[in-house]
C-alpha cells in the first residue's frame, strides 16, 4: 500500500508528459506480441499516489465503470481498484486506462505493464495494441483523462471512445481477419501485420503462413475467380450433381420477364456478382414486380440473373478442414405496428436500433436504408411507401432477403400470429472461405450469437 501521509494541495498539478513512444510490431522483451511502449514523466506526481488524490477514484470509476474487470497483480475481478484504492501510481493507472479505452472502442486487448526506470518519476508504459495509430492514440487520451481525474476537470469520455472507435473502424483489421487471428492467438501463434489492410503473416520463419481476409497463401485463384461468380459456380455444381435452381442471366427487363415465363413463377431476381444479397429481390409472381427488380439488381452488379424460386430456410455453414465447425440461419425480424406511426419510423425506432446493426464494418447488420431499391419494391408490391402508417389491423410486410453479414430475413407486420418467411434466392459456395449456403427444413443447426465486440478482457499488470 501506497502511503497516504503526503495530502494532496488544492492545486493544479502539471500534466504527464509523454517523452515518446514506440510500436514494437514483433517479439520483443515485454511480449511476443506487438505493443507500444511509451516513457512517460509522471512529475510532481510520483509523490502523490491515487489514495493521496482526493476524489480521484470515485471521478475516474464513474467515468470508466469497465475498470472493475481488470484483474492486475492481485489476480480477481476488481484486483485494480483495490490497487487503485490502496494506492498506485498514475503511470501505472495509465497502462490500465489505456487498455479500458481501446476495448472501449472495439480493440480487445489485455496485456500491459508499467515499470520504474532509473530516472525518478519516469516510467515505461507498455500495451498491447492490434494497431499502432489506436495505440498511440489511447495513450494519449489515457493522458489526459487520468489529468482531468486528478485535477477535478470535466472530461468527454464518450467522445474520446468515438473517436478511437472510428479509428479503429478505418485502420484495424477486418472481421473475417480479425476473427482468424484471435484463434491464432488463443493458440499461442503470434502475427505480424505486413499492409495497412488485410494482409497477416502468422508464425514466423519457416512455419509461417499468410492470410488475406479469408484467403490462405494455399486459396487456389482458380476458386475464388469461379465463386464470384453465381452463374458459373451453379453450372459447375449441376454438373457435379448438385441440385441448384433452374435460371439464366438476362440483359434487359423484358428478357428477365421471359426468362421467369420460360422458368415459371415465382422467381429470383440477383445480380450475378453481387454480395451482402445487395439487389436480391425474392418470390416474384407479376411482370410489374420482375420489371422493377431487374432495375434494382442491375444497380448492383455486372449481369442479371432470374432463378427459380425455392421455399425453405437460409443457413450458412463453415466448413474448416472438410468439416463444419459453424452454422447460422437467418432470422425473421419485424416491427409492430401501432396505427400512428409510418412503417419508416417502425424501421428506424424497432430494426435500426439493434445494436447488431450499423455502417461499421465490425457489426453484423447493416442498417435498412430507406432508399434501398428491394425494399421499396417490397412495399409497393403489397400500395405502400415508407410513409404509409402501419396500422394494427393490416400486416404489411417490409422484408429483405437473408444473408450474411449485412442483412437477415425480414417481415413487417403489427400483431399478426402469421409469419411470411422469405428464403434464400439460391444454393452455392464459395470455394475461398469453403462457405456453403444451404436451405433446409427442419434446421439441423442451430443459429449462434454474435460476440460482442465490447466486451472487457481482464489486463494483466
Amino acid at each position: 500500500m501506497a502511503p497516504a501521509s503526503a495530502a494532496a494541495p488544492q492545486r493544479t498539478f502539471a500534466d504527464i508528459v509523454i517523452r515518446r513512444m514506440a510500436h514494437l510490431r514483433g517479439p520483443n522483451i515485454w511480449t511476443y506480441r506487438a505493443v507500444i511502449e511509451a516513457i512517460v514523466d509522471i512529475g510532481e506526481l510520483e509523490d502523490y499516489p491515487s489514495n493521496a488524490l482526493p476524489g480521484f477514484y470515485e471521478r475516474l470509476t464513474a467515468w470508466l465503470p469497465g475498470l472493475i474487470e481488470h484483474r492486475c497483480s492481485v489476480g480477481r475481478r476488481g484486483g485494480f481498484l483495490m490497487r487503485l484504492r490502496d494506492g498506485t501510481w498514475p503511470g501505472h493507472i495509465l497502462e490500465h486506462v489505456a487498455l479500458e479505452l481501446q476495448t472501449q472502442a472495439g480493440m480487445k486487448t489485455g496485456f500491459g505493464k508499467a515499470r520504474m526506470t532509473g530516472e525518478h518519476g519516469v516510467y515505461k508504459v507498455v500495451i498491447r495494441t492490434r494497431n499502432e495509430a489506436v495505440g498511440k492514440l489511447a495513450i494519449e487520451s489515457a493522458r489526459d483523462l487520468v489529468m482531468a481525474a486528478i485535477n477535478d476537470r470535466p472530461y468527454d469520455v464518450a467522445a474520446t471512445i468515438a473517436r478511437l472507435t472510428d479509428l479503429v473502424d478505418r485502420q484495424c483489421l477486418g472481421p473475417s481477419t480479425a476473427c482468424i487471428v484471435d484463434a491464432a492467438t488463443e493458440r499461442g501463434i503470434p502475427h505480424i501485420r505486413l499492409n495497412d489492410g488485410n494482409l497477416v503473416q502468422l508464425g514466423h520463419g519457416a512455419a509461417q503462413r499468410r492470410i488475406w481476409t479469408a484467403e490462405t497463401d494455399r486459396t487456389s485463384a482458380i476458386a475464388e475467380g469461379i465463386s464470384r461468380d453465381k452463374d458459373l459456380t451453379k453450372q459447375l455444381l449441376a454438373a457435379a450433381g448438385v441440385p441448384v435452381p433452374e435460371g439464366r442471366t438476362v440483359e434487359s427487363a423484358e428478357d428477365a420477364w421471359e426468362a421467369a415465363e420460360d422458368i415459371g413463377l415465382p422467381v429470383v431476381v440477383k445480380p450475378s456478382d453481387g454480395n451482402h444479397a445487395r439487389g436480391v429481390s425474392l418470390n416474384l409472381k407479376t411482370r410489374e414486380e420482375v420489371m422493377h427488380a431487374f432495375a434494382a439488381a442491375e444497380a448492383e452488379g455486372s449481369e442479371v440473373i432470374v432463378e427459380s424460386f425455392i421455399p425453405g430456410q437460409e443457413h450458412r455453414l463453415l466448413v474448416v478442414g472438410g468439416k463444419v465447425v459453424a452454422a447460422t440461419r437467418g432470422e425473421i425480424i419485424h416491427v409492430s405496428g401501432d396505427g400512428k406511426s409510418t412503417i419508416g419510423q417502425l424501421i428506424d425506432t424497432q430494426v435500426n436500433t439493434d445494436p447488431r446493426r450499423g455502417e461499421e464494418e465490425h457489426l453484423p447488420l447493416e442498417t435498412l436504408r430507406a432508399g434501398d431499391a428491394v425494399l421499396l419494391l417490397l412495399l409497393q408490391r403489397q400500395g405502400l411507401t415508407l410513409t404509409a402508417c402501419c396500422r394494427a389491423a393490416k400486416p404489411p410486410w417490409c422484408s429483405a432477403p437473408a444473408t450474411w453479414p449485412s442483412t437477415s430475413p425480414a417481415r413487417c407486420t403489427p400483431t399478426s400470429p402469421s409469419r411470411w418467411r422469405w428464403p434464400p434466392a439460391w444454393w452455392g459456395w464459395t470455394s475461398p472461405a469453403s462457405t456453403w449456403w444451404w436451405k433446409t427444413s427442419p434446421s439441423r443447426f442451430a443459429p449462434r450469437a454474435a460476440p460482442s465486440s465490447r466486451s472487457t478482457p481482464a489486463p494483466a499488470c
